[in-house]
């Protein structure tokens, strides 16, 4: 039986024009930019900061983690507060709050300020990743989304490509690693001066506005806790010992809390009506593995490239090109088909093959492995990534109002940013649990007891032949922990392939008569098939 043709042909005569909605979107992506920027900076200039300031290879992943940690809690409450309150007044303060946490950032002298630092970085750029999704979903119909979410891949690819050349830049110059958070600051008032000019959205006012802080305090608490276990375990305590009982059942029961407060809430943060929709219920579990390749590649191989090969965080940026060249296509490509033929489920399940592919292909590398073969490992895992990022979010904004449309959007970027935090946390404990081991076995052959050290990345400190034992470690410790990834990638696949395929509409807003009328044409495709 052939599949018939979309039910809603109408456009909104009430949508903005092409050029009206580029004007918008000018001061959004300069935002976006900024903190996304700041974030791939950070990743190259790690091996350097953490070295200065004393810290291990655990504060290493802390660095990364908090922000990560501090987004994805945030990301559901700046959702929510994007469906209450003025859109663009609230991306101005979510960027003045990162632009804060950028100059405490950069005055850290240890790493407890810094981690602190990061965190209130993590608030502004959760309200950037809520924010920028939803104010697109207010002013695009889904038709015709793919466009400009590949205009936000591509500005997500470049800044993820300039990062890390950049951020090598400054720290291999005089400025420090210091002005990698302060560079940001005048591209922040940049983009507060764009968005005064450019963003002209109508904002709905609501007299009964709720937030549910209980629910959004029990869900971070009870992450926060998980993430404390997986960090520390295999280190300062046994995966199986009475810590790992508290911390697990700690984590447990305040996740299970925040269920029970979510189901009574009045407004709850992450609506489980929303949440457990089929389209959006998959969409939250395949962005889970794409938040462990979007931050988890970029971060473990960063790190790779200087402290296994021996790169300058320069040359580690640029060796890291493929990833995000491979992102900048996938998105930006997939974009500008689904806006041409309204077609998305085929691209999000090539995406999510890729990643497996990916992800499986690195778990092969070594301190040895080709360049060459790395950047084709690369550019596979962010072909993948580009196919699946905005694509998923265009999937679940599909399904849902313009009312809801916040909410929607930043619980799929919530998941993805929570499995960003807890892959890069998990990653990096095993990480340095296998360089401890490997290490330890090297130095033994030297006839030198006693630990190794997945701590003091400082190698250069060390002397030359402990130092080649650790840069072995390190290369050769890397690769088990993208095979991990690739066993992840393999539930995004399975979960994207079960994603029902609803044609996008052409409407902003969903009208009951056209959304039953979609809901009949899902049933008679499926019927097809």
């Amino acid at each position: 039986m052939s599949i018939a043709t979309e039910p809603v042909t109408q456009r909104d005569p009430n949508a903005m024009s092409h050029r009206q909605i580029l004007e918008s979107l000018v001061g959004l992506l300069a935002a976006l930019f900024t903190a996304l920027l700041s974030s791939t900076i950070v990743a190259t200039a790690l091996p350097t900061i953490i070295a200065d300031l004393n810290g291990t290879q655990t504060a290493y992943s802390w660095v990364i983690t908090t922000a990560l940690l501090t987004t994805a809690a945030s990301t559901p409450i700046w959702g929510k507060l994007a469906d209450l309150f003025n859109k663009k007044s609230l991306v101005q303060i979510a960027i003045v709050i990162f632009v804060c946490g950028s100059i405490f950032a950069g005055f850290a002298h240890n790493v407890p300020l810094l981690l602190a630092a990061r965190a209130v970085q993590g608030v502004g750029m959760g309200g950037l990743t809520a924010l920028v999704v939803a104010i697109i979903g207010t002013i695009v119909a889904p038709r015709d989304r793919g466009r400009y979410s590949g205009y936000m891949g591509a500005v997500t690819a470049v800044s993820m490509s300039g990062g890390p050349i950049l951020g090598g830049v400054i720290v291999d110059s005089p400025l420090g690693w210091r002005w990698c958070f302060f560079v940001c600051i005048p591209l922040a008032v940049i983009a507060l001066f764009l968005l005064q000019r450019t963003l002209h959205i109508t904002t709905v006012r609501k007299d009964d506005v709720s937030i549910d802080w209980l629910g959004a305090l029990l869900m971070t608490a009870g992450v926060s806790t998980l993430l404390i276990w997986v960090s520390f375990a295999g280190d300062s305590y046994a995966w199986m010992s009475e810590q790992t009982v508290i911390l697990v059942g700690a984590g447990v029961a305040l996740l299970a809390a925040t269920i029970f407060v979510e189901m009574k809430a009045k407004a709850p943060i992450i609506p489980l009506k929303i949440v457990t929709e089929r389209t959006t219920g998959l969409a939250i579990i395949s962005s889970v593995a794409v938040g462990v390749g979007l931050f988890g590649a970029t971060t473990f191989l960063g790190q790779y490239f200087q402290i296994a090969r021996g790169f300058s965080p320069a040359d580690a940026g640029l060796l890291t090109i493929p990833l995000v060249v491979g992102m900048l296509l996938g998105s930006v490509i997939s974009g500008q088909i689904i806006t041409r033929t309204g077609k998305w489920k085929a691209f999000v399940v090539f995406g999510a093959a890729l990643l497996v592919i990916g992800f499986g292909l690195l778990g092969t590398i070594d301190h040895q492995t080709s360049l060459w073969l790395l950047g084709v490992f690369m550019l596979t895992v962010g072909f993948g990534v580009g196919n699946l990022l905005q694509n998923l979010v265009l999937a679940v904004q599909n399904t849902v109002s313009v009312q809801n449309v916040g909410a929607a959007s930043s619980s799929v970027a919530f998941f993805r940013t929570f499995g960003g935090a807890v892959g890069v946390s998990v990653l990096g404990s095993m990480l340095a649990t296998r360089v401890a081991d490997l290490s330890a076995a090297g130095l033994a052959n030297l006839g030198i007891s006693g630990g190794g050290g997945g701590g003091s990345l400082d190698l250069a400190a060390l002397p030359a032949p402990v130092q080649e034992i650790m840069r072995a470690a390190y290369g050769d410790a890397t690769g088990r922990i993208f095979m991990i990834a690739a066993a992840v990638a393999v539930v995004t696949l399975v979960a994207v392939v079960l994603l029902p395929n609803r044609p996008l509409r052409r409407t902003i807003d969903i009208e009951p008569s056209d959304d039953a009328q979609l809901v009949d044409m899902t049933k008679e495709t499926v019927a097809a098939r």
